[in-house]
């Protein structure tokens, strides 16, 4: 009954938290957008006191079920292993602990957060790591499939479908991916849970708190006949049958090793004393009840975490062939309060690239900050109605604004460089800069230095720096190719104007 209702669960979670990142539309994020908060590494970096306090509560009495339900990168690799298990099974067995390793790698994850290294915490932290995964390789495959149906639904004359841009967000940040997932995947089909209970940091700092579990997986001596059938369906390799004992820092509660006893030795209880007598063992082993209340604990506890998402329409038609600036200072989100803080606060787990409907976000290459979303606004510009990246960050990287807030954030200021304008190399009228400025910041004013190839004054854009929010508007519809004449240069801090 325990791994009945631990794989119930799991698969919910595991395919409710995918379909967050595959979602396109902004839907589902008012009803799953809750998943994203609850996930340690971002409920910690927002300072979300609940979520954390509940994370430990539920450590502390049912072990380490966070990492067997709620991580999704933990559900992964037992998928993996499951999928292996099918044609060799009793393949596990006892090892020892990798302490060393486990320990060095949360002191280096530490310290790289405490340097600013985010690649590094990025690379490790395990709910960002399946979130890139997600957008980055299902993502587009799940796009490519809406397409086809709103091709047919389009001949059908039906509108129950509409297609969508697919478009390579980054070619480094998909390299990552590829390898960092095609290790996970080796690990966990030769040896299970080696990623999550050796190199996972949110892996070891739970293992500091499920060692005092109030309910544990507990042997039986009496009625153990050392069968090693634990032992051998142990993901976690923490169960050493020879001495009666189990590894709890290591232990995840997937409850395999209860299913593949045969003797009844294993139960899930709490362990009041080293060795279980018969009796006591028998009138705590309601192993159906325990269960009920694990998956009770679980659903109420999350869902008290639950915070509703709002709806946003989608984002503007595509512009080709068009090459982003080296902008001196990158853009952040606005919400995002300065590059600092996005820094800070960010694990990468691109889940508001995925959900930006508007192509402006995709991850930075930069070293420090790699995979992290930065702006640019070839693909589209940032709509000062939409507020969806700040709606799903769950990390605190990007702080919930609404509409009014967004349209009054200056997060860059528009450059114009008139080598590239087309009013000056091509001696045409132009003025799509400034009748797009959703803030009115573009004035269209006759130059009396600059002249047009026919001997007139230039008709040139004038930006007022003070009204400019950096929305990218102009930059996005600026005919110029494969540069525009028009861009936005960041501000490492936002302004409230």
């Amino acid at each position: 009954m325990l791994k009945k209702i631990r794989v119930i669960l799991a698969a919910l979670f595991f395919v409710a938290i995918t379909l967050l990142f595959l979602d396109f539309t902004g839907t589902l994020h008012h009803y799953l957008g809750w998943l994203a908060k609850i996930q340690f590494l971002p409920a910690l970096l927002a300072l979300n006191a609940v979520v954390i306090a509940a994370l430990i509560i539920l450590t502390l009495v049912f072990g380490r079920i966070y990492c067997s339900v709620i991580c999704p990168l933990g559900v992964f690799q037992d998928v993996v292993a499951w999928i292996h298990g099918r044609s060799k099974r009793n393949r596990y067995s006892y090892s020892k602990a990798k302490s060393v390793l486990r320990y060095t790698v949360l002191a280096l994850f530490v310290l790289a957060f405490v340097l600013g290294v985010n690649s590094f915490v990025a690379l490790l932290a395990p709910y960002s790591s399946y979130g890139r995964m997600v957008t980055h390789v299902l993502q587009p495959l799940y796009l490519w499939a809406n397409n086809g149906l709103a091709l047919l639904a389009e001949r059908a004359d039906s509108y129950a479908f509409y297609s969508v841009d697919v478009w390579l967000k980054s070619l480094p940040t998909l390299v990552a991916v590829i390898l960092t997932f095609g290790a996970i995947i080796v690990l966990a089909w030769h040896n299970g849970r080696t990623y999550c209970n050796t190199i996972c940091p949110v892996g070891t700092i739970l293992s500091f708190l499920a060692r005092f579990s109030w309910l544990k997986i507990t042997m039986d001596r009496e009625k153990c006949v050392q069968c090693s059938l634990c032992s051998k369906n142990c993901k976690a390799a923490c169960i050493d049958y020879k001495n009666y004992s189990i590894d709890y820092t290591r232990c995840v509660v997937c409850g395999n090793c209860i299913g593949k006893c045969k003797k009844a030795a294993i139960s899930y209880t709490h362990r009041k004393t080293q060795k279980a007598t018969a009796q006591e063992t028998a009138k705590s082993a309601d192993s159906g009840k325990r269960a009920f209340l694990l998956g009770t604990a679980i659903a109420s506890g999350t869902a008290m975490m639950a915070q509703a998402n709002k709806k946003v329409d989608g984002g503007l038609a595509v512009i080709e062939d068009k090459i982003a600036p080296e902008r001196k200072t990158p853009l952040t989100p606005p919400g995002s309060l300065s590059a600092q803080n996005m820094a800070k606060h960010c694990t990468a787990c691109q889940l508001c690239v995925a959900a930006c409907p508007n192509g402006v976000l995709r991850p930075s290459v930069d070293l420090l900050k790699f995979m992290q979303p930065t702006m640019s606004y070839e693909r589209g510009y940032c709509r000062p109605e939409c507020t969806r990246c700040s709606e799903v960050c769950p990390a605190g990287a990007i702080r919930p604004i609404d509409k009014g807030d967004k349209s009054s954030t200056q997060i860059g200021h528009a450059v114009w460089i008139p080598k590239n304008c087309v009013v000056l190399t091509d001696d045409v009228a132009c003025g799509n800069c400034a009748r797009h400025c959703p803030a009115g910041a573009i004035t269209m004013l006759p130059s009396d230095k600059l002249k047009t190839k026919s001997g007139n004054s230039a008709i040139i854009p004038i930006v007022n720096t003070e009204r400019c929010i950096g929305c990218g508007a102009c930059e996005n519809v600026c005919p110029s190719r494969p540069f525009s004449a028009i861009y936005v240069e960041g501000h490492e801090v936002h302004r409230t104007i």
